[in-house]
């Protein structure tokens, strides 16, 4: 079982090491906050009255509250695409007598086995990220100048065992499909993709869907001296409404692409036109690379547009004291804003870099039946393009959502201020991060001898 394990992992580096990231950074954020809350616990209550502020275990469960739940949702992400491209070789097992149970031992074999890949750097990461913080929060006056962070290893424990857990579920959710069918069928839909969104994945998205709403019912509902409260509901209600999004994604997406994908193919007729037929017939890999580009847009939205709209409201209020306009206040939310942003931001391009090398047989196929590199090439800068504007389409929706439920509880009104330069450079940055990684891998997936390709399969 081992040797195949390490045999998976080799012949999938691209979707692996993207995970194995997304990992990383999940072990480092518990980490993190865990060690936090350990310095906070360790330190004497005379101590911890020293420092202004609301002190350390709050500022660390606020931070931690979001941050956590959005590394959790990237390794979900990472690690569902990555099963999803094994899918061949896990129903090629099945063919020749691997049980469900072996093929789920397989994939649990691999998330483990990544999972300790990571664990050490993910540790020193997570306690060198813990002491840089709170030696900024000292600086800053938030925390006393004798707080440190303890040298116990539960934090580290603690993440290692959140992850794992994490891990292990989000596989043999992605697991079970492959597992339960039969070889043959399984086989078959290993080479073809489901035009339908499952119906147990789209009651799950209502499901998500009803949550966020609750949460941004209860954001615009908070009293105006509430913000921070409305602020936090309104953060974690963009989180759930994104999840909602993950989880329709496939449908989603090949709407968007559908109504999107009109223009393209009136600018570029033939390069538009087979980009959105690629975008369209493979929704679930297009969900894949739109989803992480949402989570980026939909965030850093959010953040930045609920920031703005409390820094007009006090301007217009005579400058009355509020923890979310303060000068420290303002440095944490763009330290959260700033974390949110690497973690969207790597799963954006790990993410994209792995569908798009995953293609190399896909392309092969193409240049086969006469199309030339550049005219590929053409065509994933129209994919490109059209999976930028559907993931901040997206993300614009969800993060329009969260800050209208916030302004309506700040200003009592639903249609919030908004900072058209920060909001214009979060698509760039976008588009800055999608258009590179998928030319790049791009230009590297459609080199190669094609009929060695084609006959070889997906190496």
């Amino acid at each position: 079982m081992i040797s195949l394990v390490l045999g998976q992992l080799r012949r999938r580096p691209a979707a692996f090491a993207g995970t194995a990231v997304a990992l990383l950074l999940a072990i480092a954020a518990v980490t993190l906050f865990g060690s936090l809350f350990a310095a906070d616990l360790a330190t004497p209550a005379a101590v911890r009255k020293a420092a202004a502020g609301p002190g350390l275990m709050i500022i660390a469960g606020a931070f931690g509250e979001i941050a956590v739940l959005v590394a959790f949702f990237v390794v979900v992400n990472a690690l569902g695409f990555a099963l999803r491209q094994q899918h061949r070789e896990l129903a090629l097992l099945r063919t020749v007598a691997a049980t469900p149970r072996q093929t789920r031992r397989l994939v649990r074999g691999e998330v483990l086995v990544t999972t300790l890949l990571v664990t050490v750097p993910g540790w020193a990461l997570g306690a060198v990220a813990a002491r840089w913080f709170l030696a900024a929060l000292q600086r800053r006056g938030m925390a006393s100048p004798d707080v440190r962070v303890p040298g116990t290893p539960v934090p580290m424990l603690v993440a290692l065992g959140v992850v794992l857990l994490v891990g292990l579920a989000a596989s043999a959710a992605a697991a079970r499909r492959i597992s339960r069918i039969a070889p043959a069928a399984a086989l078959t839909a290993s080479s073809t993709e489901h035009a339908r969104t499952g119906v147990l994945r789209l009651l799950a998205g209502a499901g998500a869907l009803a949550g966020g709403v609750l949460l941004l019912r209860l954001s615009a509902t908070r009293p105006a001296d509430q913000v921070d409260k409305a602020g936090q509901a309104a953060l974690l209600a963009s989180l759930v409404l994104l999840v909602a999004v993950a989880l329709a994604g496939p449908f989603a997406a090949r709407v968007l692409a559908a109504v999107l994908g009109g223009p393209l193919r009136v600018l570029a007729p033939g390069a538009g036109w087979l980009a959105d037929a690629n975008l369209r017939g493979y929704a679930r890999r297009l969900s894949s690379a739109v989803v992480p580009v949402a989570l980026l847009v939909g965030l850093s939205g959010t953040m930045s547009i609920m920031t703005f709209t409390a820094g007009r409201t006090a301007a217009a209020a005579g400058g009355t004291a509020s923890s979310v306009t303060s000068a420290t206040d303002i440095w944490l939310r763009q330290a959260e804003l700033g974390m949110l942003v690497c973690f969207a931001a790597v799963s954006v391009v790990n993410t994209l870099v792995a569908v798009t090398a995953d293609r190399r047989r896909e392309f092969a196929l193409l240049r086969l039946v006469g199309a030339t590199r550049p005219q590929l090439l053409r065509m994933l800068s129209a994919e490109a393009v059209l999976t930028t504007a559907v993931g901040v389409v997206l993300g614009a929706a969800v993060a329009g959502a969260a800050t209208s439920a916030f302004s309506a509880a700040v200003t009592g009104s639903a249609v919030p201020p908004v900072p058209v330069a920060t909001c214009g450079w979060i698509v760039a940055g976008a588009a800055a991060l999608v258009l590179p990684g998928i030319l790049v891998t791009g230009r590297w997936a459609v080199g190669g001898p094609a009929a060695q390709l084609v006959g070889g399969g997906r190496d």
